[in-house]
C-alpha cells in the first residue's frame, strides 16, 4: 500500500453526490495502516485549464467507464485538514449528479483504479451507516452541508 501525503500546494477538486434513496456513493479513506477511517464522494483533481464540471465527467469515465448528469445543484467547500501530521489544503466543488446508465443502480459495489493506480471500490452508505460505524464524511464539512433538509429534497435517482 503506497503511503500519502497532502500536496505542499492547493489542490482543487470536483466530487460527485450520487444517492440512491437515503445512500451516497462513496468509497473508503485509509490511513496508513489500511484502516478506514472515513468514506468521500468520487470524483478527482482539476487539471489545469479544465472546467471543473470537465473534470468530474472525465474522472468518472476514467474511473467507472460511467457518463454523468450534472445537475445545476453544487457548492464548494475549503478543506484544511491533517493527515499523519501534514497540512491539506483542497478547494472542493461538491455536485449532485445521476448516472446517464440506470444500470449503475443496481451494483452494490464498483471498483475503480486511482490515477496512483491503487485499486478502490465505491459502495452505496447511508449516513446513518456512517455514524453507526463511526466513520468521518470527507471532504470536511460535507456532512454538515448535507442537513436534513438538503437530504429531504435533494436529487434522486430511481430505477426503472
Amino acid at each position: 500500500m503506497p503511503i500519502w501525503r497532502p500536496a505542499n500546494t492547493i489542490r482543487v477538486k470536483a466530487l460527485a453526490l450520487i444517492w440512491q434513496d437515503d445512500a451516497l456513493l462513496l468509497s473508503d479513506v485509509q490511513d496508513d495502516t489500511g484502516r478506514v477511517t472515513g468514506m468521500r464522494p468520487l470524483g478527482g483533481t482539476i487539471e489545469f485549464g479544465e472546467p471543473w464540471r470537465d473534470a468530474l465527467q472525465r474522472e468518472f469515465l476514467e474511473e467507472l467507464g460511467a457518463r454523468l448528469t450534472l445537475l445545476e445543484n453544487y457548492f464548494v467547500l475549503e478543506n484544511l485538514y491533517e493527515h499523519h501530521g501534514v497540512q491539506g489544503h483542497e478547494i472542493v466543488f461538491l455536485c449532485h449528479a445521476h448516472f446517464a446508465d440506470n444500470s449503475f443502480y443496481r451494483r452494490d459495489s464498483m471498483a475503480f483504479e486511482e490515477s496512483d493506480e491503487t485499486d478502490g471500490l465505491a459502495k452505496w452508505v447511508s449516513l446513518a451507516e456512517l455514524e453507526a460505524k463511526g466513520l468521518d464524511l470527507y471532504p470536511g464539512g460535507l456532512r454538515e452541508k448535507l442537513s436534513i433538509a438538503d437530504v429531504v429534497s435533494r436529487p434522486t435517482a430511481y430505477l426503472s
